[in-house]
């Protein structure tokens, strides 16, 4: 098999056929035969490509789309003898289309300057010469350096990848997406030589797209494995099962970190994860109806990285899906059909899920679990193991879900959203340091700065008047007010758990003027959890009763003044703390 890499070839002894035999062997399907030549002028073609633009990154973009186009029209080339002509007549054509579309939107990308090796292409995943283009490419190239080049180039039979890519279209369907992308037709153009309407064309297009997005993503997954066989990488490996996975609490984001750290050699307690990673000053909802998303409306990469960082540890994410940015059904009450792992196979697979699996192997393989949204339901939960024969990961949560997932139903569950997080590295760090940032996100929290303007949910201080509101509007959603209570009251009791653990164990000199400051924190934050008890007594989980009912809705927006009033004391007690964690 031909061993690509990027901008060179690894040389071998050329056979005897000349290129017009090795063009008519081709034209009949013999995909060896059209590997043979391009083993023997892509050198050639690349330094064609290069007369064009000075970025090597670019020239080879172009040489891959032109070889996607040469072996899907070699048919139509008349004289097999004029095959490198041939060749550079469609390396031409596509430098110009590139150049020409570089300039209309006046990408960095075009401005001469050469391009860092580890910035990534950028795909756009509802355009099928992109996605053509990318296939030219591996994704591979995306996951970690430490890979070796075979495990790289097993994934680059280019040939395969097209015809598979392909072959999920029906012949129909395949001709006019041919017909428009490779021969440039327009959809009037192709509407009159297939005898169809306008809208009927535009509509077989966008379903074929959706198909060939599909069915990439599907093929990726199928080489990825394949290629940990060929590598000799392929196996089963299976953590201890996290103790983390026992830990009682309504945080489950929290407890997923918990998990991680939990194999590290720091081995923090729960209430010090929670204190640190600033899960337990959070409060978001979602104004009207409190939706059940509420707790989980955030970004997830940035604010569990943050929340990592702050414990001395930075971590890795892949990530599709809005996430924290809208939210869809409460999964409680949808109809329960929709939560199964059957309905999971009618959802579209994420494009991310190769890099998600990646990421995945390279943590467990090192030791570490993998934090994951959804794996079963809309919660996080952990993945501790994988087998690659059978495709599977070994996934558990804290909601007494704990069975084994296949690679494809990963960030296909209720809400279509993939996320998975692993460990990196320890970072140089001390208490002082971690404290100090751990106070300055929950005041950030608090003060409603962390969302961008385009958010729905509201959070910290400012929430509680949108939690009010909605009692006076009589909007609520009984679940998932009574949930949103529930994580609220959680968070607050590990907060005074966290002020509490601190004054008792962090008794170093550097410490010992805030010592107090802690003790009185634990106080406060024992106050707020009391009086979450009261309104989570009026309102439990699930049921909810009934917040919209007037007389309750009058006592529950009492609770919440008073709530807010107790939390700006709490402010005013961490502000006072990063005064003085942040002097010399």
């Amino acid at each position: 098999m031909e061993k690509w890499m990027p901008n060179q070839i690894i040389k071998s002894e050329p056979p005897a056929d000349a290129d017009e035999a090795l063009v008519e062997r081709a034209k009949e399907g013999d995909r060896e035969a059209f590997g043979e030549l391009i083993r023997r002028h892509r050198a050639n073609v690349y330094g064609y490509a290069r007369s064009y633009t000075r970025e090597s990154f670019l020239a080879e973009d172009i040489v891959q789309d032109a070889l996607i186009r040469a072996f899907l029209h070699l048919g139509t080339l008349s004289d097999s003898r004029r095959f490198l002509p041939w060749l550079h007549r469609i390396v031409r054509n596509q430098a110009y289309t590139r150049l020409a579309k570089g300039a209309q939107k006046q990408e960095l990308v075009f401005s001469g300057l050469e391009r860092p090796a580890d910035e990534q292409i950028t795909t756009d995943w509802n355009d099928l010469d992109s996605i053509l283009y990318r296939l030219g490419r591996t994704w591979s190239n995306q996951v970690a350096p430490e890979h070796t080049p075979e495990e790289i180039l097993v994934r680059q039979e280019l040939s395969q990848m097209i015809v598979e890519l392909l072959h999920c279209l029906k012949p129909r369907e395949r001709s006019i997406v041919e017909a428009h992308f490779f021969e440039h037709l327009s959809p009037q153009e192709i509407a009159r030589l297939f005898q169809l309407s306008t809208g009927n064309v535009y509509q077989i297009l966008s379903r074929s797209r959706k198909k060939l997005i599909q069915e990439k993503t599907r093929i990726a997954v199928d080489q990825y494995v394949r290629s940990r066989k060929e590598a000799g990488t392929m196996k089963k490996a299976v953590l201890n099962k996290p103790q983390a996975l026992c830990q009682q609490t309504w945080v489950s984001c929290a407890m997923a970190l918990y998990g991680l750290m939990e194999f590290t050699q720091q081995k923090p307690s729960f209430p010090l994860v929670m204190g640190l990673s600033g899960h337990a000053f959070r409060l978001t909802v979602v104004p009207g109806e409190i939706h059940i998303a509420g707790p989980t409306m955030f970004d997830f990469s940035r604010v569990l990285q943050q929340g990592l960082r702050q414990m001395g540890y930075a971590a890795s994410a892949v990530c599709e899906g809005k996430l924290g940015e809208t939210y869809g059904p409460n999964s409680n009450l949808v109809e329960p059909s929709l939560n199964t792992f059957a309905a999971r196979k009618k959802r579209e697979l994420p494009q991310a899920l190769p890099q998600a699996l990646e990421l995945i192997h390279r943590s467990i393989d090192r030791g570490y679990p993998v934090l994951a949204w959804e794996l079963f339901i809309p919660e996080f939960g952990l993945i501790y193991g994988y087998d690659d024969e059978k495709k599977t990961l070994y996934a558990a949560d804290n909601c007494g879900h704990d069975q084994q997932i296949a690679y494809e139903d990963l960030g296909r569950g209720l809400i279509e959203e993939l996320f998975v997080l692993a460990l990196d590295h320890p970072l140089e760090t001390d208490r002082r340091t971690m404290l100090r940032q751990a106070v300055e996100s929950a005041l950030l929290h608090y003060h409603e700065q962390e969302h961008s303007s385009t958010t729905i949910a509201v959070n910290g201080l400012a929430a509680y008047a949108s939690w009010r509101e909605a009692y006076q509007n009589g909007e609520i959603e009984p679940n998932g007010n009574a949930y949103t209570i529930a994580v609220a009251r959680d968070a607050r009791r590990y907060a005074a758990l966290f002020w509490s653990e601190l004054a008792d164990t962090w008794t170093e000199p550097d410490f010992t003027a805030i010592l107090p400051a802690f003790r009185h924190a634990a106080a406060q934050y024992t106050t707020i959890a009391e009086t979450y008890a009261e309104l989570s007594r009026l309102f439990p989980f699930p049921a909810g009763g009934e917040p919209n009912e007037p007389a309750n809705g009058k006592q529950a927006i009492a609770l919440l003044e008073q709530l807010e009033s107790e939390e700006r004391e709490a402010v005013k007690l961490l502000e006072e703390m990063l005064e003085v964690l942040s002097r010399e």
